[in-house]
């Protein structure tokens, strides 16, 4: 009725097999390889509070969320904009979130208004959307690039010979 599975238990010739032919067990990758391949650990979002007040310029690759005052010009890869928030100077990031206040201009690749946001100033955007019930008061442009600093340059005509 019962018998004994043969998965489990090794038989001799297997283990000699194996053993005198090639290896027991490949050679494995030293720890340190893994570190060079690993992707690094994200670092935490950098947090302006809101009794913060900051005069001048913010760059980082990395994210930020602003819940106080800036006024300066602000690139990040995320930006959040908390709803106790105001800066008023130019967004650049490629991911912008505003639940606050925005005096100026804003460029992204995806820029999200929320429900909370007042924006007084141009977006130029890949991606936007915007809830219902924000306030948005100035013009909307999308642009493939909008990240680029200069306006989008109109294409040059071919030359009769390559058309």
């Amino acid at each position: 009725m019962f018998s004994k599975s043969k998965i489990n238990d090794p038989g001799p010739k297997a283990s000699e097999s194996t053993s005198s032919t090639a290896p027991a067990t490949p050679a494995a990758p030293a720890p340190s390889d893994f570190k060079s391949t690993a992707p690094k650990a994200k670092p935490p979002a950098s947090v302006l509070s809101s009794d913060l007040h900051v005069t001048g310029n913010l760059k980082t690759t990395g994210d930020i969320q602003v819940e106080g005052t800036v006024e300066g010009d602000i690139r990040a890869h995320l930006l959040t904009v908390g709803e106790t928030a105001t800066i008023k100077g130019e967004i650049s990031a490629d991911d912008v979130v505003i639940n606050g206040r925005i005096v100026g201009r804003v460029r992204g690749l995806k820029v999200r208004l929320t429900s909370t946001a007042r924006v007084e100033g141009d977006i130029i955007h890949k991606t936007i959307a915007i809830e219902s019930g924000a306030h948005f008061e100035g013009s909307v442009q999308r642009q493939d690039d909008p990240l680029s600093a200069g306006p989008k340059a109109p294409a040059a005509p071919k030359p009769a010979s390559e058309a």
